[in-house]
């Protein structure tokens, strides 16, 4: 990009892309087993930024990985199909693109940090290896001057004495050592949009800290579009901008993560919300969600949620809610959505 002018809008005082980097639309997938047809992703719609996190969060099997891994092209097929939508990267459809034009982009484009570090590295190969690897195979570099950059990427992940560690496996690794080592992989090729998906499973609070601090610091110096996805809400506050709450293969609310914390405006949230062990509380027994997640092989009708809504009412269980707009910046797809954001403005000192 270097005959490209900074005094461009669309770029940032580093020369990089700024504005939309990415947009999902209407992204439906299905697994298809023995025991049926699982909606897995139903009509998913979000987009990213340069330079802003945007968290999505929600249980296990809500869909979040699964949104990840279609964008980036990995979706195992079968059981995964990809039924409708639109996945635009700089506003091109990257679903109408042949194989090796989206090969490219993967690694230069859109990156991905795989939340299981030891199953997504390669035990008999040294990590330097594996970071290199992108290096001389897309770039054509020596095997000496891919150790060097793989040296210097393991030094702005902050892992100690990288000159030695880039000759070591990852077996010899801490958990936090190995996600930084995943995080530097995932660097190599300086993406413009950045996937972490769930970051820092496993990890004690201490490391998760880190991580997610070396996550903020990076997308800030690069300019980068980053999507979290987790279902830990102390993870999301910190670092995000914006955040889209999934649940049963759909987004139920989106927006800033000031309006969403003060005051979510859908149920799932609200109850998500209020799981949050609270230090003056101490003692209390712990709030929780009734009942369980759906089966995306049999979703109810209705919106997804009412079974364990407790404001359900027979219109949830009849009609779909869509995602309406409560302002510039939020949607909800709740019935109710205004009488719960009316009911937390009464009860605010």
């Amino acid at each position: 990009m270097s005959n490209i002018m900074v005094t461009d809008p669309r770029f940032s005082s580093a020369g990089r892309p700024s504005g939309r980097l990415l947009e999902v639309d209407d992204l439906r997938v299905e697994f298809r087993t023995r025991d049926g047809v699982a909606k897995v992703i139903n009509g998913v719609t979000y987009h990213v930024d340069a330079g802003e996190t945007l968290a999505v969060l929600g249980e296990s099997g809500s869909g979040k990985s699964v949104t990840a891994q279609t964008i980036m092209g990995i979706l195992d097929t079968p059981p995964g199909f990809l039924t409708g939508g639109q996945i635009r990267f700089h506003g091109e459809d990257m679903l109408e693109m042949s194989a090796e034009q989206r090969r490219k982009i993967r690694g230069t484009g859109i990156a991905m940090v795989f939340q299981d570090a030891l199953s997504a590295l390669n035990p008999v190969f040294t990590v330097g290896f594996q970071i290199g690897e992108q290096f001389r195979i897309r770039q054509g570099m020596s095997r000496k001057e891919a150790k060097r950059r793989s040296i210097e990427l393991l030094d702005q992940v902050r892992i100690p004495n990288a000159r030695q560690r880039v000759t070591e496996y990852p077996h010899q690794f801490s958990g936090g050592m190995r996600q930084r080592v995943m995080i530097a992989m995932s660097l190599a090729l300086d993406p413009e949009v950045l996937i972490a998906d769930e970051p820092t499973t496993a990890l004690d609070v201490t490391v998760q800290a880190q991580i997610m601090d070396l996550l903020a610091e990076l997308r800030r110096e690069r300019n980068m579009g980053m999507i979290l996805i987790t279902h830990d809400l102390g993870v999301v506050a910190d670092v995000s901008d914006r955040i889209a709450v999934m649940y049963a293969g759909r987004i139920v609310e989106e927006a800033n993560v000031h309006e969403l914390y003060a005051r979510p405006a859908h149920p799932y949230t609200l109850g998500l919300l209020d799981s949050i062990p609270r230090i003056d509380e101490k003692g209390q027994e712990l709030r929780t969600i009734k009942g369980l997640p759906p089966s995306l092989l049999r979703i109810p009708s209705g919106c997804p949620f009412h079974p364990r809504c407790p404001m359900a009412q027979p219109v949830c269980v009849e009609k779909v809610p869509p995602l309406r707009r409560l302002g510039p910046t939020r949607g909800s797809a709740c019935h109710f959505a205004e009488e719960l954001l009316q009911a937390e403005e009464l009860v605010k000192p």
